[in-house]
């Protein structure tokens, strides 16, 4: 985390797919608390799933003046993510990939993407989403890693990334001390 400049990160412009706007990401947090969720790809059904599960703590986090935020790394099919609903908060694109850069995500390669796709929380996640009629695709960049960074006060509260984010839903109760219990089934099972 450490290794994060804020300040550079935050000068980087993201596209508002509402508005077509380009902004710098660190107007978003400027004024308030923001969870910034990066997609792999809008296309991804764990992705879609991840989001479906992250917005199921909007009204708690808008209530405690937390805005969500979901960020993807190209327009490739951020209509159909749009219009499926699978994520109760602003997105914007990263045009440049520059912020996934910059957080130090990894691209995947020929070698190490099908065991990272093929691992067992992948396939529990694929599993549960397919059984809650949420599916996916193959368009856009297959390559790309993602994570959540959220951001208060100018300063970062939590970065996780696929390697270090396990209960990741318990982990953003826990940082906005939200009660709400878990129903089984939800995302529970961490970050792949």
């Amino acid at each position: 985390m450490s290794s994060v400049n804020l300040t550079s990160l935050g000068a980087n412009q993201v596209k508002n797919t509402t508005s077509g706007e380009m902004v710098e990401i660190g107007s978003l947090w400027r004024e308030q608390t923001v969870i910034l969720f990066f997609l792999r790809r809008f296309g991804c059904q764990v992705c879609r799933w991840m989001a479906a599960e992250v917005s199921k703590l909007e009204k708690n986090l808008k209530a405690n003046g937390v805005a969500l935020i979901g960020i993807g790394p190209e327009e490739t099919g951020v209509k159909e993510f749009k219009d499926g609903g699978f994520f109760k908060g602003d997105i914007y694109i990263d045009e440049k990939k520059q912020c996934y850069n910059d957080l130090g995500f990894k691209r995947y390669n020929a070698v190490n993407v099908i065991p990272a796709a093929m691992g067992k929380s992948v396939r529990e996640i694929a599993s549960k989403a397919s059984a809650e009629g949420i599916h996916g695709n193959f368009s856009g960049d297959l390559l790309q890693s993602g994570g959540m960074l959220i951001v208060t006060k100018g300063k970062i509260t939590m970065f996780l990334q696929p390697s270090n984010c396990t209960n990741c839903l318990n982990k953003l109760i826990k940082v906005f001390s939200i009660t709400r219990k878990l129903q089984a089934g939800e995302f529970d099972q961490g970050w792949s």
